[in-house]
């Protein structure tokens, strides 16, 4: 970092997918394994704010130095469980490490209910069975609550014998409002164009939300964090995005997903069952190679790039540099625990102070906390 109040980000976790992969460098080099899962800490003076929650997100902020006692949101970009696997360890977890005095609860924002179960693949040969057909699609909000009631027990016991404050009181939970103007609908029309439209301020940060291209999961969101020294904007899981584009213009840093085609069709394309040719058309539908991540930077004007959500995490570095063909400046191919600074001290960014003053809508939490 060039100064202690320069904005940065860790890359808590860069791995994609619901895997745990090996790395061939783990042995010579335990900090190239990249086996955590998605998370990235946004830290603006001394303040953190966390994009998705991948398994061992709370191990690593911990090795980062980052403690519960410093975040002041928490942000889910949709809801597959490699985003948001140890959101649980954060509620449970975290808890102790809370000041007993803090007022303010820990925003959790995130995608709603998608209202509609997903269509079914047209390779399936019969109609599958959903999980929890009385409630298939919970949204951030209750998916929290179900965390919290499936420890009930735990948590219980710690308010009533050694009284403990209560999850409930220490997070607040919300779902992420989409301007009804739009016309989203998760399967219908699940990102239309939009503007981005802010989501969360206080005293360090404007955070905006666009809708990106996941499918099938629904809504799916990128979000971009402005401050006086600079911006960050995140990708979420997507393929190529105008939406996205649109969010990072002029951004110092895009933190965008990448993944190896070559190894989707290595993986799965000498099989020929259906459920092989399914994995490969969900992986072409939803992702964003390498070169397609360099040329989205490119088109946006972002300053710097950063690879992270990588699928498969052990690919070699030669392929993630091959956005280099398609982006012109800095690339940052990111690793576990990686600082990746954005913007500059003392330096307001023109881009930064426009997007912050252009705010559409705030919710609720922020007009009664802020």
């Amino acid at each position: 970092m060039s100064s202690p109040h320069t904005p940065y980000v860790v890359t808590l976790g860069v791995a994609g997918g619901p895997r745990i992969w090996p790395s061939p460098d783990q042995e010579r080099d335990p900090r190239a394994a990249r086996c955590a899962g998605i998370a990235t800490a946004v830290v603006v003076n001394e303040c953190v704010y966390l994009v998705d929650a991948g398994h061992q997100v709370f191990t690593q902020m911990a090795r980062a130095g980052l403690s519960m006692a410093q975040v002041k949101g928490i942000f889910v970009t949709h809801l597959h469980s490699d985003h948001t696997i140890d959101l649980n360890n954060l509620l449970v977890f975290g808890l102790f490490e809370l000041p007993e005095g803090r007022r303010d609860p820990i925003a959790i924002m995130g995608p709603g209910d998608r209202g509609v179960l997903p269509p079914v693949s047209p390779r399936a040969t019969q109609e599958p069975t959903p999980v929890a057909p009385e409630r298939p699609t919970p949204g951030t909000a209750a998916m929290v609550d179900s965390f919290i009631a499936a420890h009930a027990t735990d948590l219980n016991d710690r308010i009533l014998d050694a009284l403990r404050p209560s999850p409930a009181e220490r997070f607040q939970a919300q779902d992420i409002e989409i301007p009804q103007r739009v016309g989203f609908h998760a399967n219908e029309n699940p990102s239309p164009d939009i503007e981005p439209f802010v989501i969360f301020r206080d005293e360090n940060v404007t955070v905006s939300a666009t809708l990106v291209v996941h499918p099938p999961i629904a809504p799916a969101f990128a979000f971009r964090f402005d401050t006086a020294q600079g911006s960050v904007t995140i990708s979420g899981d997507t393929r190529p995005s105008e939406n996205l584009v649109r969010l990072a213009h002029g951004t110092d840093l895009l933190l965008h997903e990448a993944i190896d085609f070559g190894w989707v069709e290595a993986a799965y394309g000498g099989r020929s069952d259906d459920t092989a040719q399914a994995s490969i058309d969900h992986h072409r539908k939803s992702h964003t190679s390498p070169v397609q991540a360099g040329d989205l930077a490119q088109r946006a004007g972002a300053r710097a790039l950063g690879l992270h959500h990588l699928v498969p995490a052990n690919t070699p570095h030669s392929v993630w540099r091959t956005a280099s063909e398609t982006f012109s400046g800095p690339l940052h191919i990111a690793e576990e625990l990686g600082i990746i600074p954005f913007g500059a001290p003392d330096d307001e960014s023109p881009v930064s102070r426009d997007r912050a003053d252009s705010a559409e809508e705030l919710p609720a939490y922020q007009e009664n906390h802020s």
